[in-house]
């Protein structure tokens, strides 16, 4: 388990890589809310990288498993953009630019770095990109428009993997043999990905990621349960 959750943050390292270069070219990325989320997301993965092997293997994919159904269900909730206003700025509510409009939007960071801390920290302990919980954080508690959060995502998930892959490689768990020839390839998906995202209404994208954040949870439910025997 350890090992493949090494591996698997070092992948993603290399697909977010690529995915937030198509993004980025499109004025898809919020810089700004990808610093200030990401420094957060990025130490927090860092420490659940390096305490993983305080837990066993089951019981980080259970409990991952329930938090990917639940981020499945927030990403369904309607949910409206918060355009800035002309109100007086409150403390902690930042005003962010993007899209090729440079429409502009407020971000309550009061929200979003709690919840980054938790998306890192866990993100990093399983090994997985962290996006199922990145994304519908900024699409619904920071109402920013569909596209510009996975587009943000996109490096916010290179950063998070990266430092889970530095917290791992740190107790000797990385096979660097068959993780570099399948990041390679990956960067290419990644790269497909990111144009597909950007063809797509913003109402497909947010099914396809309830979606595939329910099949990775059910997938992951039975996997652990395979591995005790159960089933």
């Amino acid at each position: 388990m350890h090992e493949a959750a090494t591996t698997a943050q070092f992948i993603l390292f290399f697909a977010s890589m690529a995915a937030m270069i198509v993004f980025q070219k499109n004025k898809s990325v919020s810089w700004v809310l990808a610093v200030l989320v990401g420094v957060v997301t990025a130490l927090s993965a860092l420490g659940g990288g390096y305490f993983s092997h305080l837990f066993s293997g089951f019981t980080l994919k259970i409990v991952f498993s329930l938090l990917l159904m639940i981020a499945g269900i927030v990403m369904l909730l309607p949910v409206a953009e918060r355009r800035a206003s002309t109100e007086v700025r409150r403390l902690g509510v930042i005003r962010i630019r993007s899209g090729a409009g440079l429409e502009t939007y407020n971000v309550n960071m009061w929200i979003a770095l709690p919840v980054a801390i938790l998306t890192g920290f866990g993100s990093g302990m399983v090994g997985v990109s962290g996006g199922s919980f990145l994304v519908p954080l900024m699409v619904f508690a920071c109402g920013v428009p569909m596209h510009t959060a996975v587009g943000t995502a996109s490096i916010l998930i290179a950063i998070t993997a990266f430092m889970g892959f530095a917290g791992h490689a740190a107790q000797g768990d990385f096979n660097a043999s068959w993780a570099i020839p399948l990041a390679v390839v990956t960067a290419f998906g990644g790269i497909l990905g990111g144009r597909m995202a950007l063809s797509a209404k913003p109402k497909h994208l947010k099914k396809l990621f309830a979606y595939t954040n329910w099949l990775a949870a059910l997938f992951m439910i039975v996997n652990a349960l395979h591995t005790r025997g159960f089933i």
